[in-house]
């Protein structure tokens, strides 16, 4: 009997599947409509909208109050909303950061804050509990002096890391070029700025934004609507503050052509390319569910969107080119590239162009807007899996003024958008001939992107989105400012005296403490130098050594944690020959090191000259203040294998040994990783050895 069911499973399929015409496309069921249990909103008296979303499954709660402000233009201060947002967590009046972190943690309950909010989420058992921290954090945030500090010591270092990351780089000019002077997307934070941000002026952002009045309180999870009400009068009834914070900011600037802005990144092998243009457009606008559809079709939409078909797939530019529109109430704008080799960055530009064009002069084909609706309709069926889901369309109709019934006609809306609408859409908002065309990458590639430029001239930007001139030539040679950097260091000692000096040093032994945020303990470096050209360097923390290398004058080696040990090459003896003396730069010229003046820049905010050198194996760029001849910076780019490491330090603090000046305090950026370093000690003519370093 088992036999004949297994037959007869087999051949229905046939005989149903068997009778399709499959030259036929089956006609689309109509979109239902979605059943979204409406969230319970009511509003305090202090102006807290509170929106709760009941879900029982779990017994976890989480509180999400969002403030209902504008942004704030910080001006001269720009980056104070970021840092005083990651410092609402740093105290209270009678907590401190470490004990609201144990309490916190006692309940595996999560708080978190940002500059226009706070979360809490937690097992329902212990809302009392994650309620006071929180309620106590809003209520009493204090804001010690010490770790204002810690956070902008912490911002210097990020700031250092952004001028090796083409990424960040290319995101500020984006920015820059997108939004006018005076709107706050356009506003980025620099050294100069940061300098100006202190604890009062963290104070004052935190209650001007920081209100009851006009915020929201998103509540989700296993508690009801009374218990919610009991909740949230005790803990935030009695929280007063001032008016809400609200600006009109209008949209962006666009063009009237094509414009070029190109960011200097030395060494670089591909270009990073942003094209982005300003849309007047805000979230609740009726146009706004059509123009997701069309940014999924040119770019958003994965493998299948017409920028990864095209500069991926065909031309093979790039592992990913995509686009994003961001589109908020105080300013919209869209913007489409991705990382491209240096020898097709004109091409790609030429392309991500050509199929911006070509969405905006014709219709997009049935099937492409066919498989984009069917995927944003999975991943809206998808999202409703979350309970966070439902109390998100709350506030979101409640702050956009969309209409009650948007999400449950969501699916009815996707489905009835038409190619018609898509080219109106596209024709409505985008452009490819007033686009702001952000270039990232090495000079090299400046020539080639003159064509795009509407009047024929490219706009220099800074790793952050300032305008700059070309370089500006040095007024005086390498060897000038060279002689005037070992002066400044030794108070101007006669080159007798001071070569008689150095001939008396024969060691130096120099121990650094590193920390990085990435690793909670201290590392320490320690490194020796025996004369004329000894070398060795040992990094360890934790009882672990990570790596050490020596030089000892005639041969050497590496060795690490990961790839284990290796000999210098005879390339590697070379370059290190280059670097002798106690003062390497007194050396260059008869050391084989080839050097010239590159101009005057900035470096953190400094006019310093540059000097190049190459030595065969890399490049490297030191950095004089102006001013002072003092070295206070360096960036080395190094390419093996194909792969290039930039290596980025400053230098502060200098205080004399044997009248010498030395750095005292140190940032040291590789890629995303950056060390902070603090000199432990530093001595001279003591008794040291390689053999700890071997």
């Amino acid at each position: 009997m088992r036999k004949y069911i297994l037959t007869l499973g087999l051949l229905i399929p046939t005989l149903l599947f068997g009778q399709i015409d499959r030259s036929i496309r089956p006609k689309a069921a109509p979109a239902p409509t979605i059943n979204i249990k409406d969230s319970k909103v009511f509003t305090m008296d202090n102006g807290i909208t509170v929106i709760l979303s009941e879900n029982h499954k779990i017994p976890r709660v989480s509180f999400n109050l969002v403030m209902g402000s504008s942004p704030m233009l910080a001006r001269e201060k720009a980056g104070l909303s970021g840092i005083a947002g990651s410092l609402i967590m740093s105290g209270t009046e009678s907590r401190s950061k470490d004990k609201i972190d144990a309490e916190i943690g006692y309940i595996g309950a999560r708080l978190s804050a940002d500059d226009n909010s706070v979360y809490l989420s937690c097992l329902t058992k212990h809302m009392t509990k994650g309620l006071t921290v929180m309620s106590d954090v809003i209520h009493n945030a204090n804001f010690p002096q010490s770790e204002v500090d810690r956070i902008i010591t912490q911002n210097e270092s990020s700031l250092l890391s952004t001028k090796s990351d083409p990424g960040a780089m290319a995101s500020n000019a984006e920015s820059a070029a997108t939004f006018p002077k005076g709107h706050p997307y356009g506003e980025i934070m620099t050294s100069e700025s940061l300098k100006n941000i202190d604890r009062t002026s963290i104070v004052d952002y935190f209650k001007k934004m920081f209100t009851p009045n006009g915020s929201y309180l998103v509540v989700v999870g296993d508690i009801n609507l009374e218990e919610t009400k009991t909740a949230v009068e005790k803990y935030f009834g009695q929280w007063k503050g001032g008016k809400v914070y609200k600006e009109e900011w209008g949209t962006g600037t666009r063009n009237k052509g094509n414009r070029v802005v190109f960011v200097k990144k030395v060494g670089a092998v591909q270009s990073v390319i942003n094209v982005s243009f300003a849309m007047n457009i805000k979230p609740g606008h009726e146009d706004y569910l059509k123009l997701n559809v069309l940014n999924s079709i040119l770019g958003a939409g994965g493998f299948a969107s017409r920028l990864m078909q095209n500069l991926r797939e065909d031309k093979a530019y790039t592992y990913g080119c995509y686009s994003r529109a961001r589109v908020t109430n105080d300013g919209s704008w869209l913007s489409a590239g991705g990382n491209f080799r240096n020898e097709v960055t004109d091409s790609a530009i030429t392309q991500i162009l050509y199929e911006i064009d070509g969405i905006i002069e014709d219709y997009v084909t049935a099937d492409e807007l066919s498989l984009m609706k069917a995927s944003m309709s999975g991943s809206f069926a998808r999202s409703l899996e979350r309970p966070t889901t439902v109390a998100r369309f709350a506030l979101n109709i409640i702050k956009n003024d969309l209409p009650k019934n948007y999400y449950q006609n969501y699916l009815k809306a996707l489905d009835a958008i038409t190619v018609d609408d898509i080219l109106e859409v596209a024709q409505k908002y985008f452009t490819a001939n007033k686009c702001n065309i952000v270039v990232v990458g090495n000079e090299e590639v400046l020539p080639s992107l003159l064509k795009f430029d509407a009047d024929g001239e490219i706009e220099l930007m800074d790793a952050f989105g300032n305008e700059i001139k070309e370089t500006i030539p040095s007024d005086l040679t390498a060897d000038e400012i060279l002689a005037k950097y070992v002066a400044a260091i030794t108070n101007d000692l006669p080159r007798k005296k001071l070569l008689k000096k150095l001939k008396k040093i024969k060691t130096m032994r120099e121990v650094l403490e590193l920390s990085m945020s990435q690793i909670p303990f201290p590392m320490k470096s320690t490194s020796v130098w025996i004369s004329p050209n000894q070398q060795g360097e040992k990094m360890e923390g934790k009882g672990m050594v990570f790596n050490t290398s020596y030089f000892d004058g005639k041969t050497g080696g590496t060795s690490n944690m990961q790839t284990g040990s290796a000999d210098l090459t005879e390339e590697e003896i070379t370059v290190k020959l280059m670097t002798t003396g106690l003062i390497p730069e007194m050396n260059y010229a008869t050391s084989g090191m080839k050097y010239e003046v590159v101009g005057i820049e900035k470096f953190n905010g400094t006019e310093c000259y540059v000097i190049k050198m190459e030595d065969g194996m890399s490049e490297a760029y030191d950095y004089f203040d102006q001013s002072t001849f003092m070295k206070i910076g360096s960036l080395t780019i190094e390419t093996k294998d194909g792969e290039t490491q930039e290596v980025l330090k400053s230098y502060g603090d200098f205080v004399a040994s044997e009248d010498i000046l030395f750095p005292t305090t140190y940032t040291l950026s590789v890629g995303d990783v950056v060390f902070n370093g603090k000199l432990v000690s530093r001595e001279l003519n003591v008794d040291v050895s390689l053999d700890g370093f071997k």
